[in-house]
């Protein structure tokens, strides 16, 4: 039985409104003391948390982790143990893996597979479809018990809306909730910026507005008609937050996620075609990027997540409408949503951190997030104060497609621990 304590750290667990210093004590694997240690308790290791913060493990609510299919680019291994270097504990794994996660026999690969790596907890989405083709719903009660912990179609359009519907009420009846990317695949059209100043000046194909909110006005239909539990995955537009924040006022059972990402860049830096920020959905204006930080202040979007999807380097040399989009994102997660505290005064350290731990916990319907005494110890112990630089040997991610690299960070993490077991601590 191993035994560890925390000492002279601030705690900071938003689940329980704590905001204080406490000492925190662990034995085989669990949390079983904040404060004095219990009697007769002796510890095997004790790390020092001065001027630091101890809080529960983030928890990514989208990470594409290239295996099973395209291990050549990165593996469950590799980016869950950047994963951890980031202070993230859990981590949820889109269906769009190769194959795709629409059998059971997917999900208990990607699970064995992070279990095996022992960096951090992967839970996969399943299809919400067959082969995520969107024309017949999936083994969805296979899928659950073989622990997917949702559904989803990914990137991929479900065109027929009968099929969508079909899908959300089967969804319903077995308790799974819906993760929707909103997209109208007509109106996207192979865009790959914003559509409109930005896209005109450099001759690239856009994507409208209205491709979101058409998705978003859809989907809200139909999970009000068929009484699903659904997440919106990565808004990018002030019109689609308005129209989820009325949903909510409404009382229909819809949350949604923001990339941190999006909350720092606009369609602005897509200037001079820079792959790196090729990103799906696109970059928007900044006037959504002011709209999607309101939302995540008003409470609307709930939850920051990184859309982690790492790529070799000749994925990012194409033409910028054929390069592939997406950010390796797991070691920006926490730093940029800390600026929303020091830079930007629009949420409190404890905000951002529910944010990142007990609200996408709440999200996936998991008893993870909290520091709660009995609770199992995953926890990230970071230093708010330390500057650094987002260089390429910094990074752990076997992907280096970030437009950070280069950025005068501040936020890092010292130590991560894992059901009470370090598995990283920065040298």
């Amino acid at each position: 039985m191993s035994r560890l304590s925390i000492i002279n750290g601030r705690l900071i667990d938003p689940a329980n409104n704590i905001d204080a210093p406490h000492d925190i004590h662990i034995s085989d694997g669990k949390i079983i003391a904040l404060g004095n240690p219990p009697q007769g308790f002796s510890a095997d290791r004790t790390l020092d948390a001065s001027n630091k913060i101890v809080c529960p493990g983030l928890i990514d609510l989208r990470a594409a982790m290239r295996e099973p299919g395209l291990e050549h680019i990165a593996t469950i291994a590799s980016e869950t143990r950047a994963a951890a270097s980031a202070g993230i504990t859990t981590l949820c794994c889109p269906p769009d893996t190769l194959p795709i996660i629409d059998t059971p026999a997917v999900a208990n690969l990607i699970r064995y597979q992070a279990n095996q790596a022992g960096f951090a907890r992967v839970l996969p989405l399943g299809a919400l479809t067959q082969s995520l083709i969107g024309e017949q719903i999936s083994e969805m009660v296979a899928l659950k018990e073989a622990g997917c912990i949702g559904v989803s179609n990914a990137l991929s359009p479900i065109t027929n809306t009968l099929v969508m519907r079909r899908a959300m009420e089967y969804a319903a009846t077995y308790d799974l909730t819906v993760f929707l990317h909103a997209e109208d695949a007509w109106l996207r059209n192979d865009g790959c910026v914003h559509e409109g100043a930005m896209s005109t000046r450099y001759g690239l194909p856009g994507i409208p507005e209205a491709a979101e909110t058409v998705a978003v006005a859809r989907d809200l239909a139909l999970i009000e008609q068929t009484g699903v539990r659904a997440h919106f995955c990565g808004l990018s537009t002030g019109r689609a937050v308005r129209m989820i924040g009325r949903a909510q006022h409404d009382g229909v059972n819809v949350s949604a996620d923001v990339t941190a990402h999006h909350l720092h860049l606009s369609e602005v830096d897509t200037g001079k075609f820079n792959s790196m920020c090729h990103v799906r959905p696109p970059l928007r204006t900044e006037r959504d990027q002011s709209s999607l930080r309101m939302g995540l202040k008003q409470g609307i979007i709930s939850a920051i997540c990184s859309d982690h999807q790492p790529h070799n380097a000749d994925a990012k040399l194409a033409p910028f409408s054929a390069s592939a989009h997406g950010i390796s994102a797991l070691e920006t997660l926490l730093p940029l949503s800390l600026k929303l505290v020091d830079e930007l005064h629009l949420l409190s350290l404890s905000e951002v951190i529910a944010s990142l731990t007990q609200k996408p916990a709440s999200i996936l319907g998991i008893d993870a997030g909290t520091l709660s005494i009995g609770q199992t110890a995953d926890i990230c112990i970071f230093d708010p104060e330390h500057e650094w630089i987002l260089s390429e040997n910094a990074v752990q991610s076997q992907g280096l497609n970030s437009p950070f690299l280069g950025w005068d960070l501040k936020g890092r993490v010292f130590h991560t621990l894992l059901n009470g077991r370090v598995v990283f601590e920065l040298e």
